[in-house]
Formats: C-alpha cells, sequence, structure tokens
C-alpha cells in the first residue's frame, strides 16, 4: 500500500484542510503522484483500499452528532459458578443493563452468545439453552445472538453450511437479530468470493442481520472489510449493519463516513472497546462487551452528549447545549476499559471476559467472577484487587455525576 504524506508542513500543498479533508477529493500518493480521491461506489473495485477513497480522510469532528442517542448494544457475560452457568446473574446483569438503559432513555439490546457469551467455548446444547433461559425470563426483550460457523475444523475451504446450525437455534425466536461472526475460511477468501460468501448465507437467514469484522490485532487471521465488499453487503436487504472491532486503523469512521455520505440504509455498529466515545460522539450505536461492565457509564455518556433540544433527551442543562462534564465521563470510563481490556504477553485481549466478571462481582451485580470451565482466557490471582483498583475513578466521577447503579 502506498504511503501517505500528512505532515503539517504539507497540509495546503497536499489539498487537505485543517480538519484533514482532502480538498478537491485529491492527494499525493507516494509512487502514484496526485491522485482523486474515489467520491462514488461505481468507481470501487475490489482490489480499492480505504485510502483511496474519500471517506477515510473524514474526520471525526465532521461527523459529530449531538442529537441522535443510538442504541447500546450489550455483549452480556455468561457467569459461571462451580463450573455450571449462573443464571441468576445472567438475568442480574441483564437487569442492571436495562435499569441503567431506562434510566437515560437509551435504546438497549443484549447480545447473546457472542465472544464475551463464550460462544467458543459452548457446545451447541449448551447455546440453544442460553437462548431459551434468557427468553424465559425475558419473553419481549429483543436480542442479538452471536451466529458462527461450526465443525469447520477439518474444512479446506470455506462451507457456507457451517453457519446454519447456529442460525436454526436462533431463530426460532421472535423479537431477534443476528450477527454473522467472522471465522477462517470465511475470512480467507478473496472480496468478491467473501462477498459471495455472505451472499450464500443470508440465504437462511429469516431475521435482520450484522455482518462482523475484525483487524489482526484481534485475531491474527482477520481482515477487515475492503470499500468495495462493505458497499457490495450494505446493499444486502437481509444486513441492518455491521460491527467493526479495530485497533490499528479507524475503520468504523471509514464506515461512518460512507454510509453518512452515501445515505446507506446500513447502520455502522463500533466494536472499539478501547474507543468507546467515538461512537457515542458520532451518535452511532456500540456493540461492545466493554457495555456489559460500564453500561451506566456509557448510557449516562451517551445522554449528556445530547444537545437539550434533542429527542429523548432526559437530563437537560438548560443552557440549550450538550454537557460537557461528558469529557472526563469519557476518560473514565475508557480508563475502566483500557484496564478490563489490557493485552498480555501475546498482545491478546482474549481475558477482558474474566476481567469483566471481576468487575460485576466487585460492583456486586453477580455472585462470582468464575469464567467457563474450558476457558483459557485467564487472568492472574491478582485480578479482584486489579479491577478493584480500575473501579476507583470511575466509581467517583458516578458519584459526583450522580449516576445510580455505579
Amino acid at each position: 500500500m502506498p504511503r501517505v504524506f500528512c505532515e503539517p508542513c504539507l497540509v495546503y500543498k497536499l489539498g487537505i484542510s485543517e480538519v484533514g479533508y482532502p480538498l478537491n477529493h485529491s492527494i499525493f500518493l507516494e509512487g502514484y503522484g496526485m491522485q482523486d480521491l474515489i467520491t462514488d461506489p461505481a468507481d470501487l473495485t475490489p482490489q480499492t483500499k480505504w485510502r483511496e477513497t474519500r471517506w477515510a480522510w473524514t474526520s471525526e469532528e465532521q461527523l459529530v452528532d449531538h442529537q441522535t442517542k443510538s442504541r447500546l448494544c450489550a455483549a452480556v457475560l455468561l457467569p459461571f459458578c462451580d463450573g455450571v452457568p449462573d443464571w441468576d446473574s445472567l438475568f442480574a446483569s441483564i437487569r442492571w443493563l436495562q435499569a441503567a438503559a431506562d434510566h437515560y432513555a437509551v435504546p438497549f439490546v443484549p447480545v447473546l452468545n457472542a465472544d464475551t457469551g463464550y460462544i467458543f467455548d459452548m457446545d451447541d446444547q449448551q447455546y440453544a439453552e442460553v437462548l431459551q433461559r434468557f427468553r424465559g425470563e425475558f419473553p419481549e426483550m429483543r436480542f442479538i445472538a452471536g451466529i458462527t460457523a461450526r465443525g469447520a475444523q477439518q474444512d479446506s475451504g470455506f462451507v457456507a453450511e457451517r453457519y446454519r446450525p447456529l442460525l436454526d437455534l436462533a431463530q426460532i425466536y421472535d423479537n431477534c437479530e443476528v450477527m454473522l461472526m467472522t471465522s477462517y475460511w470465511l475470512n480467507q477468501l478473496d472480496p468478491e468470493r467473501r462477498r459471495d460468501a455472505y451472499f450464500e448465507i443470508a440465504r437462511w437467514v429469516q431475521r435482520p442481520a450484522i455482518v462482523h469484522a475484525l483487524e489482526p490485532s484481534f485475531i491474527p487471521w482477520a481482515t477487515p472489510f475492503e470499500p468495495w465488499l462493505l458497499w457490495q453487503l450494505a446493499q444486502h436487504p437481509q444486513f441492518i449493519g455491521g460491527k467493526i472491532s479495530t485497533l490499528d486503523e479507524p475503520h468504523f469512521l471509514y464506515w461512518s463516513a460512507m454510509c453518512r455520505d452515501l445515505q446507506l440504509d446500513f447502520q455502522p455498529h463500533s466494536g472499539d472497546d478501547f474507543g468507546i466515545a467515538t461512537a457515542i460522539k458520532m451518535g452511532r450505536p456500540s456493540l461492545i462487551g466493554a457495555a456489559s461492565s460500564a453500561g451506566p457509564l456509557i448510557c449516562a455518556a451517551k445522554d449528556m452528549w445530547l444537545d437539550d433540544n434533542a429527542p429523548n433527551k432526559r437530563f437537560v442543562t438548560g443552557t440549550g447545549g450538550f454537557d460537557t462534564r461528558v469529557y472526563k465521563l469519557f476518560e473514565a470510563l475508557q480508563s475502566l476499559e483500557d484496564q478490563v481490556f489490557r493485552l498480555n504477553d501475546h498482545g491478546s485481549a482474549a481475558s477482558y471476559k474474566h476481567s469483566t466478571a471481576h468487575v460485576l462481582r466487585e460492583l456486586g451485580v453477580i455472585a462470582t467472577a468464575q469464567p467457563h470451565p474450558a476457558s483459557k482466557d485467564l487472568r492472574g490471582d491478582d485480578e479482584a484487587q486489579r479491577m478493584r483498583e480500575a473501579l476507583l475513578r470511575p466509581r467517583k466521577v458516578a458519584a459526583a455525576m450522580d449516576i445510580p447503579g455505579f
């Protein structure tokens, strides 16, 4: 990929505005010379890189939205006690999140059987039991079910039918969405065949679906969607949105810029637990594990970010604008989640599930901090104390801002 020169001294030479947006939709790419940035999706090809498009050069400031209170999709933790699921604690955690969402009038949707719910450690019977018990406890609540390929360990290529078992288990329920999580063989396909693979899976999708992309920082073999692929998937009537999780490159920003610019009926969901404030500032939904441990703080931040005249604004400032204290709340909740999702020596944040359990246990939401008995994503013996310390500032801020439930 060609390098892009963006040093401040070259800003006007390269045709970039002060907020980082290319003037005249062109930029200098080393080895390519002055290039026109793509603005029309008809000009996209499967080989187009994001940096060749206008949407990769849109700043967060240009997408700020003080009017939209978007939904919070919380990837809920499946708690355990003595090696079996602790259903009472699961239900208590969902009610805790729902109470915070109701207090701040935030649309709330729990995400079941995703990574936070140990989808990769459970068999199909356990997967089905989670959904069955949830629906028995919450007959009307909307939920999102994580869907991934099953039984593909011995495959030598992509087999769409691997997605059917979990789809069949989830789609028997009404008021349900499905998140099509990436899998190894799906991710190995080139953009055109990857598009075709998603469309093939969609033949069995009967509920609104969210597609899912990652970058190698999360899973070594994962790759984000190219702009052409995102555009193609966004046209499918079954795909209402997508989740993107990145650490190294702001793909959620790219997705949001493209979808707003082209007025796509496709909602990007932030999967970025390390940049929670970005989605709130842009009025976009989040689909994150961090919501299961910081839900009340995130709901409060969503309301505080809105101007007084925004629909569903619950706590007005009386000034007409937004509550600027939200900046300190952003800092406090991110300081917590940076510890929950801290990387291990191998550069993985997968043990965040164990940290989340310790946070919820410290907050009195669940009974124990025990992980799934088959999980290898474990923290050390001092994790309870580490999470207790990580909660000090968020708790202080929550008390000062009168945020209940924390």
